[in-house]
């Protein structure tokens, strides 16, 4: 049989040429779907084309299209068969090749040195690995958000884990949360992580089986992801998604296909709705984006050295390669918690069983990070290897969940929240008692339909309540209680360290009697 020329310079528009017949190839072939060959041809004989679309697999449609070409192109179907098997074959094999180079791009990582394995490994043995990672995340190019810059990274740890976190970002549009989780997400090897920026319903679906496996998954913006929060919630609690779907085989043929993508895997996300991510919201972690005026004041100064250039990029780029070396050798490692049954988190929290997952599994995450700071312990029964939770790490872990358990415990979102506590110190410095919507529109530069919401919301709560003058239809308000904030997150504290106080005690009198002992014996 007859060979033709099959052209692959452009991959939008092959060419394939079997004399007479010049076929092009128009917007290529897919790659993925391996049992049909679906693809647009036009064909061309002399000043005679004809553009047909169909599956090189089916035959039904070859054979209509064979008749076709025949007859409107006037040329023999034995030269149009041959020259269809010739073709067919070629793109198999062209598809082949192209998969097989796609998958030595995707499984191209960075083999680590001697020198940059050691340094790795010294930057996470070293003391006050928490402090020095805090602060060279900034000096990565985070600017401010120092508690929340910290929390997102160990959450992106987790990833390694079987149970993985997943953390949302909270705030008003343009206010930096995109920025923070990409500046975040950069610490991350390319290899270990997805970034989305739109998706479809469908596309979580048709990831490779293992393709999702411990990775980070960043979503760019939650607000027009709605189609796959259903996927993106079955993953995150099942740490599976399955879809059955119908296809026609080579025959034409219907029969079902049921696929299959396996987590776990690290969520991260940016939002502006808190209200409509409750589900999602309930399996994450919500970190507020700090929108004060010193944060503002950090951000623009920054910006202002960037601009004049006394940003060293170089030295950036540095930090970001030595975290992503790190990330690197950060083994899958099982964490014990010899302290969890007598940890508890504060009463007042809403939902304490997902939140109390969270906490316990937010420790874990903290001992995963320090692997290369503790001894390697093994399972007397099962020989398993494994490492275990210090009271130092239940510390490191309650200052930085202080805040997302203070939100989980109040009745306000985070944005109402805010404002109201803008509200108080206006009200304060003003030297006000009572207060009316539009001078607090004016005194803050807040929307009105927006204080009417909070309004609401804190009426309805009891932090606010409103008395109306008399004679008139006009009302003002009042607040009820300036400290609920203070003294909501004083309870919240005061069980932490309460708690932890008193496992050190125990620790400390344990060990005396330990040396005590020991003391008797030598003697």
């Amino acid at each position: 049989m007859q060979k033709g020329s099959l052209e692959t310079t452009n991959k939008d528009h092959l060419q394939y040429k079997h004399p007479p017949l010049d076929i092009a190839i128009l917007g290529g072939i897919r790659l993925e779907g391996l049992d049909r060959l679906r693809v647009t041809l036009k064909i061309r004989i002399e000043h005679l084309s004809l553009r047909h679309n169909l599956d090189l697999y089916n035959d039904n449609q070859t054979e209509k299209l064979i008749r076709k070409v025949a007859e409107r192109l006037e040329v023999g179907t034995s030269v149009v068969v041959a020259a269809l098997m010739d073709l067919t074959d070629q793109l198999e094999a062209y598809r082949l090749e192209e998969i097989e180079q796609q998958n030595k791009v995707e499984d191209k990582r960075k083999m680590l040195s001697q020198e940059e394995i050691q340094a790795a490994k010294q930057y996470l043995s070293a003391p006050n690995l928490m402090q020095r990672t805090m602060e060279d995340i900034g000096r990565a190019g985070v600017i401010g958000e120092e508690t929340n810059r910290l929390l997102m990274y160990l959450i992106f740890t987790s990833r390694k884990r079987e149970n993985p976190l997943h953390i949302i970002s909270l705030g008003s549009s343009g206010i930096g949360k995109t920025h923070l989780q990409e500046k975040v997400g950069a610490l991350i090897p390319d290899e270990h992580k997805i970034e989305i920026t739109t998706l479809s319903g469908n596309a979580f679906y048709y990831f490779g089986q293992q393709e999702l496996r411990n990775k980070l998954i960043l979503i760019e913006d939650l607000d027009g992801a709605d189609e796959v929060l259903y996927p993106l919630r079955e993953i995150k609690s099942k740490k599976r998604i399955t879809k059955t779907v119908v296809i026609k085989n080579t025959k034409g043929e219907t029969r079902t296909v049921t696929l299959i993508v396996e987590g776990p895997v690290c969520v991260g996300g940016c939002t502006t709705k808190e209200s409509l991510y409750e589900d999602n919201a309930n399996r994450s972690f919500l970190i507020y984006i700090d929108e004060s005026k010193e944060q503002d004041e950090k951000i623009m100064s920054y910006q202002r050295s960037l601009s004049a250039g006394k940003i060293d990029l170089s030295e950036q780029w540095k930090t970001v390669e030595q975290f992503r070396d790190m990330q690197r050798i950060l083994k899958p490692m099982s964490v014990r918690n010899p302290y969890a049954e007598q940890l508890q988190i504060p009463k007042e929290v809403f939902k304490p069983r997902r939140t109390n997952a969270h906490y316990l599994a937010f420790i874990e995450a903290v001992t995963f990070y320090h692997q290369y700071q503790r001894e390697p312990q093994y399972d007397k029964e099962t020989g398993e290897e494994y490492i275990e939770t210090t009271l130092d790490d239940i510390a490191e872990a309650n200052r930085l969940m202080k805040d997302i358990l203070l939100r989980k415990s109040d009745g306000l979102t985070g944005a109402c929240r805010s404002y109201f506590e803008l509200l108080k110190f206006w009200l304060q410095k003003e030297k006000k008692e009572t207060f009316g919507t539009l001078e607090v529109m004016r005194g803050l530069r807040v929307k009105e339909t927006t204080i009417r919401r909070y309004h609401k919301n804190l009426v309805s709560e009891g932090l606010l309540y409103y008395e109306k003058i008399e004679g008139s239809k006009a009302h003002y308000y009042r607040v009820s209680d300036y400290a609920d904030y203070q003294t909501l997150r004083n309870r919240i504290d005061g069980v932490l360290d309460k708690i932890l106080k008193k496992l050190s005690n125990t620790a400390t009198h344990h060990q005396s009697a330990t040396t005590k002992t020991e003391n008797r014996k030598d003697s």
